[in-house]
């Protein structure tokens, strides 16, 4: 139900999710813990970002110091430009300031920055931040946020979920280092796959046990049980950071027991008992539907679920391709017409399993390979 609900969002427009404080912490400490230096002497942009609502701002203002920062810059987008209409109101930090715009606080973006101890009181932190308003409505294609983002060594944010791809690619396109939130389906995008395969971008700590919960104002789109309505939060499954920062879990291999001791103990009836591993009808490569199932002693190719990438070292396998794309490295050994099935275009999406004379699909695969040392 998560999941069709983020999907109903993504259609609909509405971005309005807000990260937690804690889920920010937790992940930027994996960072830290791997190379404290990772902030220091940086200028961070943090776009897409409602800095009077978003923790991202208040987090890193709070860590300025710590973290060595050189430049925090965090940017809103104007409320009458989103396609997701809602009542919008300034907040009091903004109708208080002498700068305040009735008619620019809609129109125009506003932007935060943070550089010095403004308010003299020997440090700098939140209180310290500066702002004013963009000269158009902060949407991050405009020539004003890529001159930011050109500024910027590090961008972190939580973009529009109906965004994703231009996001990513408008990040690419600069060849900045990234920490941000998306869908975990869209490792199988034809933009994203090709960064992952490269080792050009990987995924992040994670959230706690792969829920995220995000705060929003908008409650009636969820179902009883996903939005809740004391704390104001919604839960997301399959929500994830993706990164080009090195941390320390990606190079924790992955424990695992070899093929045979998997066909004999497996706690997967799918595996357990077996006499061998299912093999693909249309790739080269053998089926392995849990992360867990991995034989640590078969040395050619395999197909897992895309879940795996959360407990995947560059260290211990290398990904060859995809089953639901063409970029699978020539793997793919066949493909279906009528005369094998009906549905033949389906099964041409998917990694497939033959069983008698019925054809089974499964959901997309990574195919990976043992590491060659």
């Amino acid at each position: 139900m998560a999941n069709s609900n983020l999907t109903n969002a993504k259609n609909a427009k509405n971005d309005e999710f807000y990260t937690q404080y804690h889920d920010i912490e937790k992940e930027i400490a994996a960072y830290l813990e791997y190379n404290p230096d990772v902030f220091r002497g940086k200028t961070i942009l943090l776009p897409c970002d409602d800095p009077e609502w978003s923790n991202f701002t208040k987090f890193f203002a709070q860590n300025f110091e710590r973290f060595g920062l050189k430049k925090l810059i965090s940017t809103s987008y104007a409320a009458d430009s989103k396609n997701f209409k809602s009542n919008y109101q300034p907040t009091l930090f903004e109708v208080n300031d002498p700068q305040f715009d009735s008619y620019k606080t809609s129109k125009y973006g506003k932007i935060f920055t943070l550089t010095h101890d403004k308010t003299g009181d020997g440090k700098v932190d939140v209180n310290d931040l500066e702002w004013h308003y963009l000269a158009g409505d902060g949407d991050f294609k405009s020539k004003e946020i890529k001159a930011l983002r050109n500024e910027a060594d590090i961008i972190i944010t939580n973009p529009p979920f109906s965004l994703f791809r231009e996001f990513l690619a408008w990040i690419v396109e600069a060849d900045k280092r990234f920490v941000i939130i998306g869908n975990l389906n869209a490792i199988t995008y034809k933009e994203v796959f090709p960064l992952i395969r490269n080792d050009k971008m990987w995924l992040g700590n994670g959230f706690q046990a792969g829920n995220a919960y995000f705060s929003t104002t908008i409650a009636k789109e969820y179902a009883a049980g996903v939005y809740n309505p004391e704390t104001g939060l919604v839960k997301f499954r399959n929500v994830c950071w993706f990164t080009n920062l090195d941390h320390g879990r990606r190079h924790q291999p992955l424990p695992l027991m070899t093929m045979s001791d998997n066909l004999k103990f497996s706690k997967h009836k799918e595996i357990k008992g077996k006499e061998s591993y299912d093999r693909y009808d249309n790739y080269d490569a053998i089926e392995v539907p849990f992360t867990d199932a991995i034989p640590s002693d078969y040395e050619g190719v395999m197909g897992v679920p895309i879940s795996f990438l959360d407990k995947y070292s560059p260290d211990q396998f290398e990904i060859v391709g995809i089953t639901d794309r063409d970029d699978n490295s020539g793997k793919k050994i066949r493909e279906y017409t009528e005369l094998d099935a009906p549905n033949h275009g389906d099964l041409n999406r998917r990694g497939v399993i033959k069983i008698g004379c019925e054809y089974k699909s499964t959901y997309a695969r990574l195919l990976i390979k043992k590491k060659t040392i």
